[in-house]
This record gives structure tokens, sequence and C-alpha cells, in this order.
């Protein structure tokens, strides 16, 4: 399959706004104010940058840039209607980023909207419920086999053709949807819900999908974190797991300019998710064992963790796009399902490289 590699970035601003669309009684047509978010993806042009390795950087700052006159105002007096749906579109159209793919607007910690080039719109929602679970497939020894719990969060997305509307699926509605699912999910223990026997987070996000498709046509994926670190995608066909873990390293950018202060040595604090897209297995209710991923990654992880990056083997430069060929070149004949890496230098931003089908984009 075709290699993309897309940069990301992030970044907070304060703003007020009143959203007038908005049914009578609803809280948000008053003037009110937010800690946004702004997100940007971009298959940015190689020659874009200043030097290799500081696209995200650049990228961050050309977002900033864009995002100023935004800061501490009162968003209608920029955009007459000021949902996440149209702040994304002024920021797409403001921005002066080649290659931009798609433009986010994170309103809360539990809410935003995305919209592409062609004003697809992807629209998703948090919740959380505290439940008990154990596997009961799993071999002898395995922990998963205790009884246990988690604060399992889920994510709903919803994608719609917005052709110019102000607002898609309202974050009430599918709030709504959600509601009896939360009532049955919350402090319970969820091997007891019938098609939850065995609850691994496949299993509960195909559950959930059978639940709520038919009430939201809308819907386009269900994630389940089973902890911050790990979770699932599911579609209504296919299972997206990735597992996240933390590496610190140290590293020289030798292509930026003399007098470039990361010329000399500094580092990153890096997160990295590893994505698998791979059937059920029907018995062990899941698609690859969390636990196993960790394992088969820990010969690289060793690596780059609390290491100088130029001093790998095969590393050619230890920019973003060169570490990400690097570990997918690791790891593709230990772990076949791969096919998806993001790598963050720092929260928010970083690049992805994906070499199959794209799931959406994990909120910030």
């Amino acid at each position: 399959m075709t290699e993309d590699l897309c940069f990301f970035s992030t970044i907070p601003f304060e703003a007020a706004r009143k959203v007038d669309v908005l049914p009578e009684g609803h809280p948000s047509k008053k003037l009110h104010g937010h800690s946004f978010l702004a997100h940007v993806r971009a298959f940015l042009p190689q020659d874009w940058a200043a030097f290799l390795g500081c696209e995200t950087s650049q990228l961050e700052q050309a977002l900033i840039s864009c995002v100023e006159p935004l800061d501490y105002s009162n968003l209608n007096t920029h955009i007459s209607v000021p949902t996440d749906e149209n702040i994304s579109r002024w920021i797409h159209a403001n921005c002066k980023i080649p290659g931009l793919h798609t433009v986010g607007i994170q309103s809360t910690l539990k809410q935003g909207a995305s919209l592409d080039k062609n004003d697809h719109a992807h629209i998703w929602k948090r919740f959380r419920f505290e439940a008990a679970h154990q596997l009961p497939n799993v071999p002898d020894g395995h922990q998963c086999g205790r009884m246990h719990g988690h604060g399992f969060e889920i994510v709903l997305h919803a994608n719609q053709n917005l052709g110019q509307k102000d607002l898609g699926v309202d974050f009430d509605y599918i709030e709504s949807i959600w509601n009896p699912m939360q009532q049955q999910l919350q402090y319970a223990c969820l091997n007891d819900i019938t098609g939850l026997e065995n609850p691994t987070s496949e299993v509960i996000a195909c559950w959930i999908w059978n639940q709520l498709k038919s009430k939201m046509p809308e819907l386009s994926w269900v994630t389940v974190y089973e902890t911050v670190t790990a979770g699932c995608h599911y579609d209504g066909s296919n299972y997206h797991i990735w597992k996240e873990q933390r590496f610190e390293s140290a590293l020289r950018l030798e292509h930026s300019q003399k007098d470039e202060p990361r010329n000399t040595l500094f580092g990153h604090s890096y997160i990295i998710r590893l994505h698998l897209n791979s059937p059920l297995d029907e018995i062990m209710g899941w698609t690859v064992d969390y636990g196993d991923v960790k394992e088969i990654f820990k010969p690289v992880y060793k690596q780059l963790d609390h290491h100088l990056l130029n001093e790998i083997p095969d590393l050619n430069d230890a920019d973003i796009g060169s570490l990400l060929r690097w570990i997918k070149k690791s790891m593709e004949e230990r772990l076949p399902q791969l096919d998806r890496i993001d790598l963050l230098e720092k929260p928010g931003s970083g690049a992805i490289l994906t070499w199959g089908p794209r799931g959406p984009v994990l909120p910030a």
C-alpha cells in the first residue's frame, strides 16, 4: 500500500462566543467562553520546512499565526455563526499551510469537530463509565483473567457531508443517544451483560455499535479506551487497535543551520502509538493482545529509550519522518498487522505514518 506521512499540530486559544442557531433555551445561545484547541493535519511538501526535522515546529508556528486574531476575542466578530464547524472553516480559509488535509476544533475536553477540504465533517463526543470485567478465555496466569476494573472511555464518531451547513450532528443529540448505554454500563460488571460475556475492547466496541447504529445512522466509528494507553476503533466491520508508549531520547538535527540550537544536542519525551488492523479472534475476543504488542515492540523500544537517536544503526537522520520509517522497517516483520504509527514530539504535535486504511484521529 502507499505510504503517507502526515504532520499535525495542536494549539490552544481562549475565546468567547454565542451560537444563535441553536434551539431556544440552549446554554450556548448565551455569550460564554471556551479554552479551545485547534488541530491541523497536513501532507507537507518536502521543501516547505526550513530544514529537515523542523516540520512540526514550523507547522505549529503557522497555526499560531493563523489563530492569533481569535485568541482572547469574541468569535462572533470574526465568524457570524461560530460553531466548531465554522471555526474550522475559518482556520482552513485563513491558514497558509500547503497540503492542508483536515482542520479540527475541540471546544471542550469531551467533544470536537474536524472538517476536510471537501466540507466533510468528523464530529466526536467522549463519554466515560466505571466498570469491572474479566476475560474468561485468556491463558492461566494472564492478569486480565482476574476480576479487575477500568474507567472506560468511549468516543462516538459521526461523519457527514455538511454542504455548508453551520452545524453537523448536534453534540446533545449524540449524548441523548448514549445516555441509555451509560445507565446500563456505569458501575456494572460487564460480564453480566448479555453480549459482553467476554468483554474485550473489541467486543465492547462491536456491542456498542450494534446497540447504537440503527438509532444514529451517522455513526462512523466507536472508540473504546480500555486504559489511557490502549484501545480499539470499530466501524461496523473493521477493528483497529492501538497501543501507546513513551520513550525519552536525545537527538541532533544535522540538516539545520550551524547557528540553529537544534544543530546541537537536545531531546524529546516522545509518545508513540502503534496501530494494528487485524480480524477478530473469535475465541479470545481480541485482534492482538495489547500485552503482546508491548512485548514485540520491546527490542525496538530499548534502542530508542534513553539513547541518542543519531547513534542508532541504519537510522539515516533523527528527524521525525526518518524515525517513523525506521520504526516501521524495524517492526513490519515482527508485527505484520501494524499499519500506522503516530509519533508525538510533544503533546499535540508530531507526525503519522500510514500505509493502511485510515482510521479516525484520536482526540488531542
